[in-house]
């Protein structure tokens, strides 16, 4: 009766675990709290791992967010705490009055600049090689997210009311949609 929910980092197991927690406790919510960005940064790759265990992952399997560590460090991945990771990429390393915009910055925004506080999964197919989620938002806007882990550029159809547009991703790329 005390407890809301439970909480998961992801540097071990399958994302799909949040899944078996949620059909365990049906009444309880699933939040995804923590995955760190190791520097110096692949960003082809993190971006895409990041994009489909997280962005993706987490969400269709019931998190009711997303958090990437950690939000802001300077040059040297500085501030952490005593003991905890000395080589987390901050979303944007600040140095002096200039800011650098990193890999999970990009992570983040493909969701949140869209996926706004009250949005809804909704359900969405998942073709070969195009994980995606679906959402729909308070302003009855639809938003879907795709990853192209094709070996190559991806031609693929969104249909919704009987309305279809075809869109194109290139290998490795992550595209949001909003109609």
């Amino acid at each position: 009766q005390y407890v809301d929910g439970s909480a998961f980092h992801h540097y071990g197991g399958n994302i799909s675990a949040l899944s078996q927690v949620r059909n365990a406790h049906p009444d309880k919510n699933i939040y995804f709290t923590e995955q760190w960005v190791g520097a110096p940064s692949n960003f082809a790759g993190d971006i895409q791992w990041h994009i489909e265990q997280l962005i993706i992952g987490a969400t269709r399997n019931w998190s009711r967010n997303v958090l990437e560590w950690n939000l802001a460090a300077d040059p040297n991945n500085d501030p952490h705490t005593q003991g905890g990771c000395t080589a987390c990429l901050g979303a944007i390393t600040i140095n002096g009055s200039n800011i650098s915009r990193n890999v999970a910055y990009y992570i983040i925004a493909h969701a949140s600049k869209f996926v706004r506080p009250g949005s809804v999964r909704i359900a969405s197919d998942m073709p070969s090689g195009l994980p995606n989620v679906a959402f729909k938002t308070p302003d009855g806007k639809k938003v879907l997210i795709v990853l192209n882990k094709n070996a190559g550029t991806q031609t693929f159809n969104i249909r919704f009311n009987n309305k279809n547009v075809s869109c194109t991703l290139s290998s490795g790329s992550v595209g949001t949609f909003v109609w």
